[in-house]
């Protein structure tokens, strides 16, 4: 028996569609060519990992978002070499995905966020992000969401999309050392100088406390019962700030009862008519 008639023996046969031996060897090389495919591109996200291309999340997710492509276009080909029309597939296909895409649209927009972000990397693992008063650190981004933890240890779930559509500060995007500030109110007649120094001492003193650029304290304003004072300082430790100005607050307070400074507290002074004489 020649090759020729070897490649052309009928396997399958099922209305209009046929699979013959040779149909059965191009599936066989697609399938391992898919397979090898895969393997490489796994392989080589492994060694973009360990260069610090990419971080574990971003590798992982790119990296499935691409064996997808690879398996579906597999798919197809498998198909068509079987002998099934594919254009007929595609149309119906794309009829099913208009009605699956009005039923799982959100889910697409946060398929699409993810791509978005994944691609232009405008937040990847470990950055300490700020989104709806919520504070935590990257853990992961996926293909639909994101995983981030707070900074009471809690991990929070967020849609991709919420990342792309609202208002998200990114903290790691600023300068090695970002400003912060506690403000205080003294009580009036109180010594305003010695209240600066008190203020600069107490940063001094605070470890997380960056001392270049150098604290500041502002004299902020007179208000209805107290002074108002600001101390500016500036940390690189992000994440725990709110940890780093309690620190502060409580150097503050000890600072101040020492020196004998009040702390102001809101005031009303009620004056009383007698209108009994009147």
């Amino acid at each position: 028996m020649r090759t020729q008639e070897l490649l052309d023996i009928i396997l399958v046969q099922y209305g209009d569609i046929s699979i013959t031996v040779f149909n059965l060897l191009q599936v066989l090389f697609i399938l391992t060519l898919a397979r090898v495919s895969t393997f490489l591109i796994q392989q080589a996200f492994r060694r973009a990992v360990k260069r610090r291309r990419f971080d574990r999340g971003t590798a992982y997710a790119l990296r499935q978002l691409i064996n997808y492509v690879i398996w579906i276009i597999t798919i197809l080909f498998t198909l068509d070499f079987s002998g099934v029309e594919v254009t007929v597939i595609l149309a119906y296909s794309t009829a099913l995905f208009v009605g699956l895409g009005l039923g799982l649209q959100d889910t697409f927009k946060d398929f699409i966020s993810g791509i978005i972000l994944l691609t232009e990397r405008s937040v990847t693992a470990g950055d300490i992000i700020e989104i709806n008063d919520l504070v935590g650190k990257v853990r992961e981004v996926g293909l639909r969401t994101t995983k981030i933890i707070t900074r009471d240890d809690i991990a929070v779930i967020l849609p991709n999309s919420q990342l792309t559509n609202q208002g998200v500060i990114n903290w790691s995007h600023q300068h090695a050392a970002t400003r912060f500030h506690v403000e205080v109110g003294v009580a009036y007649g109180s010594d305003t100088r010695l209240v600066e120094r008190i203020l600069l001492d107490c940063m001094a003193n605070i470890v997380e406390v960056d001392k270049d650029p150098e604290p500041s304290v502002q004299f902020r304003d007179f208000g209805d019962s107290s002074l108002l004072f600001r101390a500016n300082f500036h940390s690189s430790n992000l994440f725990r700030i709110e940890f780093t100005k309690s620190e502060l607050r409580f150097a503050i307070d000890a600072a101040f009862r020492e020196q004998g400074i009040t702390i102001a507290f809101p005031q009303m002074d009620v004056w009383i008519r007698n209108t009994a004489n009147v």
